[in-house]
């Protein structure tokens, strides 16, 4: 079974770069890749959502403010290159915390741990 996952970050690069990684994972499948929260959390009330990767650091709406504003919280991949906000992070309990750049070995890692939470 796939996870429905979306990307949120203001690097459009950051967000090509994971794109392509959950592209390429058999176990997950992309609903959209979004610049801002506010964009993602429209794409949340029309589609299910099971796994968010998730820049902290965005303008207008933090990712801890999006989630902060989420009813139901699906799994949570932060993705950021501030190691400091992994204390904060697993306070949201996050599934995972990816330090940018992402090897695509962590990505896999973090997606297995997503997976086998997934129920």
């Amino acid at each position: 079974m796939k996870l429905n996952c979306v990307v949120v970050d203001d690097s459009s690069i950051q967000r090509m770069i994971i794109a392509k990684l959950v592209n390429n994972h058999q176990h997950l499948h992309l609903i959209g890749d979004f610049s801002n929260a506010i964009e993602a959390k429209n794409c949340m009330s029309i589609h299910t959502v099971d796994l968010i990767f998730l820049d902290i650091e965005m303008p207008v709406i933090s990712g801890f403010d999006f989630l902060d504003g989420l009813k139901t919280k699906p799994q949570i991949i932060f993705i950021t290159s501030k190691p400091d906000y992994a204390v904060k992070a697993f306070d949201y309990e996050a599934t995972d915390f990816l330090q940018k750049p992402i090897s695509k070995e962590r990505f896999t890692k973090a997606v297995k741990k997503a997976s086998e939470l997934h129920t």
